[in-house]
């Protein structure tokens, strides 16, 4: 498969309405791929928390990021992974959720991040957690749902494994200042469950804080396949999906698991 991930550029000087449209033309500029990836929170900037109450939106077809990407995603004819937005839900409670379209536009999943960063404050104190371990069946392999600080606790990657995943998709909004625990902890991921990661880090510096850039896609011995600098591009690669189960079945790491982790919950 053929995978994009929009390492976009967010910054205070720029209005959400503005970035939405700049990156749903992104988005449909990425016709012939097969996965498209955008970075973690990008509408209203994962560190600007001031302006996350305003920028909530519900997930349905009132949420203006929900319909500005299904129709980029179904103008391009690609999977999307459309990054995270703050969700408002029913009762007035904000997630980081993240939104997963297929070629025709719809909706094909939701994951509310598990884990909240901040110790709190910021996010931790601001969102609710989400409880649903998530994947996504495609054509192209089941696609595993994971969100920046969740990348370092191991046991939702392979809780995502035991559910069927092949393809991990992380958007992100990794600090500059640690963008070498950020290429670790995914290459980590990769190696440990044996699977596709591909990490979309947003760019640009928005709520005071530096974004890591980095993006990258591993590939399941953990060798990086593509890596982004540090500013807004987009990083395009040649992704063997049928190497997990090749991988998988010529070292079988995961058969010979003794501990088993139960997951936080299934589906939703």
């Amino acid at each position: 498969m053929r995978v994009s991930l929009v390492q976009l550029s967010v910054s205070d000087a720029e209005s959400a309405d503005d970035r939405r449209a700049r990156a749903a033309a992104l988005v449909r500029g990425r016709a012939g791929d097969d996965l498209v990836v955008l970075p973690e929170l990008w509408t209203t900037g994962a560190w600007a928390y001031d302006d996350w109450q305003t920028g909530a939106e519900p997930i349905s077809t009132d949420g203006p990021t929900l319909r500005a990407m299904s129709a980029a995603a179904r103008s391009a004819a690609v999977w999307l992974h459309a990054g995270t937005v703050v969700e408002r839900d029913g009762d007035g409670a904000l997630y980081n959720t993240a939104l997963v379209f297929d070629r025709t536009g719809a909706l094909r999943g939701t994951y509310r991040k598990i884990h909240r960063y901040g110790f709190d404050t910021g996010e931790a104190a601001w969102m609710a957690a989400g409880r649903d371990v998530v994947t996504v069946p495609t054509e192209l392999g089941e696609l595993g749902l994971a969100t920046c600080y969740d990348l370092r606790f191991p046991e939702l990657f392979r809780a995502l494994v035991d559910a069927g995943t092949e393809i991990l998709a992380v958007p992100a909004a990794w600090p500059a200042g640690r963008r070498e625990q950020w290429r670790i902890l995914v290459r980590a991921r990769a190696v440990e469950e044996q699977a596709v990661v591909l990490a979309c880090c947003a760019a640009g510096t928005h709520g005071g804080m530096e974004q890591a850039g980095g993006s990258l896609v591993v590939d399941p011995w953990g060798t990086v396949l593509a890596e982004a600098g540090a500013d807004e591009e987009i990083l395009t690669a040649e992704v063997e999906t049928d190497a997990v189960a090749a991988i998988r079945a010529e070292l079988p790491v995961l058969r010979d698991r003794v501990l088993a982790i139960p997951a936080p919950g299934a589906g939703r």
